[in-house]
C-alpha cells in the first residue's frame, strides 16, 4: 500500500508528530529558575568529557574563516540539518522535501512516517553529538523529524540525479539552475547530516540492483574532482565517512598520498621549520637531503607565477578539463623539475570558491583529518596567484579556464582563499616541490638567462636580430684583432 502525505498541512508548519506545547516549555523554564547555579552547571557538564568534542564532525565555521566571504558558507536555496533550519529565506524548499519524502515512502509498503522516525529516534543522541553548538530545545524535539525530511531529500535527490527514480514518475527538480544550487548547498560544511543517517535511510528502501550511496554520490558530483581515489573507486570507503563533504574529500585525494585520513604520529619527520607568515604558523618539512641554506622563510614563500616566469620557469598543464575516465590526474598533482612547473588544469566557475572554502574549513575544524591537502593546495595557489597578470599567465598556458569574468575577479578569489587559515602540518604534501621552486628562483644564473631570453629572444625576429648583432659584434672584434696583429707585424 502506497503512502501519501498531506503536503499542504506540513507546508503551513504542521509537524509530522505531536510537539511539546508552549505551556510545557514554559513550565520547564520555571523549573530551571528554581535551581541553584551549581545544580545548573552540574547538569550541563553531566556526562561531558573530551569524547563529546571529538565526536563533532559537522562544524559551525569560525569567524576567522567566515569573515572574508560569509556567503561561501551559507546555503542559498535549501537548509540541511539544524544550523540553518530556521532561516525563513529557505522555506520555499519544504514542499520539495515533502515530495521527495513521499517518493521515499512509496518504495516500500511496510514503512511510513512513524516507523521511520522511530528508527531514527534510536540514533538521535549519536547524531546530535555530531554538531558543535547547543541546539535549541524546540529543534531537539523536532530533530528526528528533521533528519527524516532532510535525509530523504538527499537520498532521493541523489537517486534522481543517478537515474534511480521510479520510471513512471517525472523528476521533482528538473530545472538546471535549481539542481546546481541544491548541489552547491549540499556540500556546505554547516549544511550536513551524519552519513550514517543517510546510509540508514538508503538501506531501508534500497532496490536489489541499486548501487550503494558512495557510488551514487560520485556520479552526482562528477565535475568537482578530475580523479577518483582508487581505494574507493568501487564505492567502498576505508572508514565510515562523516558526511557528504567527507565523501568528496575521500574521493579527491592526491594520487601519491597515503590512503589513511586518521591522525598519525608525525615523529617520522626528521626536520621542519616553523615560521610566522602573515598571521599563519607555517610548518614546512625539510628532508635531510635538502641543502641547509633552503630553510626558514625561504621554504615557505613561493614567488608568484609572474615572478617565476621572469626567473625562467615554464608552465605546463597536466590532465584535461571535462569527463575523461582515463585521466588519473588530480588537482593536487603539482610537479616541478628543471624549471618546468606542471600544474593540473582546472576551471574557475561560480561554485569553485565555495567548494574549496568548505573543504578547507572542514580540514581546519576536524581533529581527526590528518591529510589537509585542500588547505595546502589553497595556500600554494594563493601564493602563485597574486594579481591578474598571474591569472593571465596561467590561462594562456591552458592551466586555468576563467568562466566567471575578468582575471582580477579570479585573483581576488585566490588572494582571500586562505585568510584566517592555519597551515601547520607534518605532511605538507608538496613540500619537496616548493623547495625545488625556491632553489630555482634564487639561482642567479637562471634569472640572468631568463632576462636574456625574455628581452632578446621573445620572438623569432627579435632572436634573429640578436643573433645578427652578436655575429656582427664578433666579426668587428675579429677584424679589430686582425688589424692590430697586422699593424704589429
Amino acid at each position: 500500500m502506497a503512502h501519501s502525505i498531506d503536503i499542504t498541512q506540513i507546508d503551513h508548519g504542521t509537524p509530522l508528530l505531536r510537539q511539546a506545547t508552549k505551556d510545557e516549555i514554559e513550565e520547564g523554564k520555571k523549573v530551571d529558575t528554581n535551581k541553584s547555579a551549581n545544580q545548573i552547571f552540574e547538569e550541563k557538564v553531566k556526562g561531558m568529557d573530551n569524547s563529546s568534542v571529538k565526536s563533532i564532525t559537522i562544524f559551525k565555521v569560525n569567524v576567522g574563516l567566515r569573515e572574508s566571504n560569509p556567503d561561501a558558507y551559507t546555503p542559498k536555496i535549501i537548509s540541511i540539518g539544524p544550523y540553518h533550519n530556521k532561516n525563513p529565506q529557505l522555506g520555499s524548499m519544504k514542499k520539495y522535501k515533502l515530495l521527495y519524502l513521499q517518493r521515499f515512502l512509496k518504495r516500500k509498503t511496510e514503512i511510513d512516517v512513524e516507523s521511520c522516525i522511530s528508527k531514527l529516534e534510536k540514533n538521535k543522541d549519536e547524531a546530535l553529538k555530531c554538531y558543535d553548538v547547543n541546539i535549541d530545545s524546540d529543534i531537539v524535539v523536532e530533530f528526528s523529524q528533521m533528519m527524516l525530511l532532510d535525509g530523504c531529500f538527499i537520498v532521493e535527490f541523489i537517486r534522481e540525479c543517478c537515474g534511480w527514480k521510479p520510471t513512471e514518475e517525472d523528476e521533482i527538480i528538473n530545472r538546471e539552475w535549481m539542481m546546481l544550487q541544491v548541489c552547491r548547498d549540499m556540500l556546505l560544511l554547516e549544511n550536513q547530516l551524519p552519513y550514517f543517517v543517510l546510509t540508514m535511510l538508503h538501506e531501508m528502501t534500497k532496490y536489489p540492483k541499486e548501487p550503494n550511496l558512495i557510488k551514487m554520490v560520485k556520479s552526482t558530483f562528477p565535475d568537482l574532482f578530475p580523479n577518483k581515489n582508487p581505494e574507493i573507486i568501487d564505492g567502498t570507503a576505508p572508514q565510515q565517512p562523516d558526511h557528504l563533504l567527507d565523501v568528496l574529500h575521500m574521493l579527491s585525494r592526491p594520487s601519491k598520498m597515503k590512503n589513511t585520513s586518521k591522525t598519525t604520529n608525525g615523529s617520522t619527520r626528521k626536520e621542519c621549520c616553523n615560521i610566522s607568515f602573515l598571521g599563519k604558523i607555517l610548518q614546512i618539512i625539510r628532508s635531510k637531503e635538502m641543502p641547509d641554506e633552503i630553510s626558514g622563510w625561504e621554504c615557505c614563500q613561493i614567488p608568484s607565477a609572474t615572478e617565476l616566469y621572469e626567473a625562467g620557469v615554464s608552465f605546463q598543464k597536466l590532465g584535461a578539463l571535462g569527463k575523461d575516465s582515463m585521466d588519473r590526474t588530480t588537482i593536487f598533482d603539482i610537479k616541478f623539475k628543471d624549471g618546468l612547473f606542471e600544474i593540473p588544469c582546472f576551471a574557475v566557475e561560480d561554485t569553485l570558491e565555495t567548494f574549496l572554502r568548505n573543504m578547507i574549513a572542514y580540514e581546519q575544524h576536524s581533529s581527526s583529518l590528518h591529510l589537509r591537502y585542500y588547505t595546502d593546495y589553497g595556500w600554494i595557489m594563493s601564493q602563485l596567484i597574486v594579481s591578474h597578470k598571474d591569472v593571465n599567465l596561467l590561462r594562456q598556458n591552458g592551466i586555468m579556464l576563467n568562466e566567471i569574468g575578468h582575471d582580477k575577479q579570479v585573483a581576488t578569489i585566490f588572494n582571500k582563499l586562505t585568510q584566517g587559515v592555519i597551515t601547520s602540518s607534518n605532511d605538507f604534501y608538496c613540500n619537496e616541490e616548493c623547495i625545488k621552486i625556491i632553489q630555482h628562483y634564487e639561482n642567479p644564473w637562471n634569472q640572468m638567462m631568463a632576462k636574456l631570453r625574455h628581452n632578446y629572444f621573445q620572438s623569432p625576429w627579435a632572436g634573429a636580430s640578436t643573433v645578427a648583432a652578436i655575429v656582427l659584434l664578433l666579426l668587428t672584434v675579429t677584424q679589430t684583432v686582425l688589424s692590430l696583429i697586422s699593424a704589429l707585424k
